[in-house]
C-alpha cells in the first residue's frame, strides 16, 4: 500500500530534517531573542550556550549544510539534557517532561546514519 512512497523518501526525510530544524531553532531563538516569548525560568550561563547551540545548530540543519556533524552534535546534546534535567525528575519521560528531549534526540542520531535528504546544501555539493 505505500510503496508507492519509497520512491520520495529522501524528499520526505528532508522533510522531517527541516522540520526538526525549525523546532529545535525555536527553542535557541527564545533563550537568546526571547522570540517568540521569554523563557518561562531565569537563564544560566549554561543555558545561553544551549542556545547559540540550538540557533547555530538549528539553522544548520534545516540548510542541510554539514548535516552529519550537526545531527552528531545536537542528538548528544540532547541527550545530555535528558538525562541531566529531565531523568533526575522521574523515570518515565511522560512524568519527567523529556518526551521531546529524548524524541530530538534519536531523530538527530537517525540522521548522523541517514544524511540530510535531497532537499539540502550538503547535497548540492
Amino acid at each position: 500500500m505505500f510503496e508507492g512512497l519509497k520512491s520520495y523518501e529522501s524528499q520526505l526525510r528532508s522533510v522531517l530534517r527541516i522540520a526538526a530544524g525549525l523546532l529545535i531553532l525555536q527553542h535557541g531563538t527564545q533563550k537568546l531573542l526571547s522570540f517568540p516569548v521569554p523563557p518561562p525560568f531565569e537563564l544560566q550561563p549554561i543555558h545561553y550556550a544551549a542556545g547559540v547551540i540550538e540557533l547555530v545548530g538549528g539553522i544548520l540543519f534545516i540548510l542541510g549544510l554539514f548535516t552529519r556533524p550537526v545531527a552528531f552534535i545536537l542528538s548528544g546534546f540532547t541527550a545530555v539534557a535528558y538525562w541531566g534535567w529531565h531523568a533526575p525528575q522521574g523515570f518515565y519521560p511522560l512524568l519527567n517532561g523529556g518526551e521531546l528531549t529524548a524524541l530530538y534526540s534519536f531523530v538527530f542520531l537517525y540522521f548522523v546514519a541517514a544524511g540530510p535528504g535531497v532537499w539540502s546544501v550538503d547535497e548540492k555539493r
